[in-house]
């Protein structure tokens, strides 16, 4: 599955133009493209800044989501790791047809270069500790996200059925056993929705090791089921970072049954995309959901 394809060019031209445009104080800074994703392209403004634009329409009411809603869960989460909040937000202009965000340029690396330890782990469990709390009634809705797994089981069994998956017979009888959990029958809360390493930055601490040092790309933020964000141990932490997570975590037996079957779901889609460094964490995550 490749990336999809861009619904609308954007370059460093047409950042400068909208900068000069909207932001003037802004516009004479060094613009280089550091990333073109799925859904956004992010361009780094200077050495402190990012502007975060959409390069296909799904992804614009994303946006959208994130410029309403990330200054109060940055408020509450800021205290364990930054966010992308937006300090700045844009408007369609220029022939450009969506909202768009200039953002802080936050440190570190991927989380998914290298499965991560107990140090990030703990920090992951605070972090969502703050984050896991009741969203208000206008919270975002996300069709594909933090919903029961039964919602979810045509398009899984569709990847594990082929040959893209590692170990695709085994997570199968996984995801079975993990859609047939109790459905999550508390309150809606907050969660990121698509808490894989890619989205988690760490860098080195004072001792040695690593630690979360941001939490980015909350465009599938919405209200649900926590065991879409708890997917994260498996994706994510190795071994032991894994054990530290679950005591941590106050979770029941069927959240974390669903919670293997989010890692499943996130881990096939990582197994069919044409990514190596993705299809790398898919396979390791699928050896520690099912070896566990």
């Amino acid at each position: 599955m490749g990336t999809p394809q861009a619904e609308f060019h954007v370059d460093v031209d047409l950042v400068a133009a909208l900068l000069r445009d909207q932001h003037p104080d802004l516009a004479d800074l060094p613009l280089r493209v550091v990333a073109n994703g799925w859904d956004n392209v992010i361009v780094r403004a200077g050495e402190h800044l990012a502007v975060r634009l959409p390069r296909r329409a799904a992804a614009a009411e994303l946006v959208e989501h994130e410029q309403r809603w990330l200054p109060s869960i940055a408020a509450r989460v800021g205290a364990v790791a930054p966010v992308p909040e937006p300090v700045r937000t844009g408007r369609p202009a220029l022939g450009y047809p969506w909202a768009w965000s200039v953002v802080p340029w936050l440190p570190g690396r991927p989380a998914g270069e290298h499965p991560q330890g107990e140090r990030v782990a703990g920090d992951i469990a605070a972090f969502l500790g703050r984050l896991h709390v009741p969203a208000p009634a206008d919270a975002p809705v996300n069709p594909v996200r933090a919903v029961p797994l039964a919602a979810r089981s045509e398009a899984v069994r569709t990847r594990l059925a082929t040959a893209d998956v590692p170990r695709a017979v085994e997570a199968a009888a996984l995801w079975r056993t993990a859609a047939a959990a109790p459905t999550y029958a508390g309150p809606p809360v907050w969660v990121h929705g698509d808490l894989h390493p890619f989205n988690l930055l760490v860098e080195p601490s004072p001792l040695g090791d690593r630690r979360l040092s941001a939490v980015v790309d909350f465009g599938d933020v919405t209200a649900g089921d926590p065991a879409v964000d708890l997917a994260t141990r498996w994706l994510t932490l190795d071994g032991a970072g894994r054990r530290t997570f679950a005591e941590l975590v106050a979770a029941d037996d069927a959240t974390w049954s669903r919670a293997r079957g989010w890692a499943v779901a996130v881990a096939s889609a990582l197994a069919t995309t044409d990514d190596d460094a993705f299809r790398t964490v898919a396979a390791r995550a699928l050896d520690a959901v099912l070896d566990d």
